[in-house]
């Protein structure tokens, strides 16, 4: 499984983004899909989880302007990320869990919010 992401960028405070992460190989619609940043100095964190069966799960800061969804007829799945601030700035990847329990990371894209 390889999982390409892309749509990082520059933002302003209280600006949109949303990211991409398009999965080649292996049972998408089977598979659980999650986003995950790190920020410069910290470990990486948990951002949000889909399920095959499209169950959504966030993490306390970003519930309510955050949302994970999926796409499995385009093997995608994307994070539309709203009300963005500073916090927020970090390197977004896109992780899968495949059935068998194997997991995969992407390659990551830089998110950057300007105060």
């Amino acid at each position: 499984v390889q999982l390409q992401a892309s749509g990082g960028g520059l933002v302003q405070a209280g600006g949109s983004l949303t990211l991409s992460c398009v999965a080649s190989g292996g049972f998408f619609s089977l598979n659980t899909m999650a986003w995950y940043r790190q920020a410069p100095g910290t470990q990486r964190e948990l951002v949000a989880v889909i399920t095959s069966g499209s169950t959504t799960n966030y993490a306390d800061s970003v519930n309510g302007r955050f949302t994970i969804s999926r796409d499995n007829d385009k093997k995608t799945v994307y994070l539309q990320m709203n009300s963005l601030k500073p916090e927020d700035t970090g390197v977004y990847y896109c992780k899968t869990r495949t059935l068998g329990r194997n997991e995969y990371w992407g390659q990551g894209t830089l998110v950057t919010v300007s105060s």
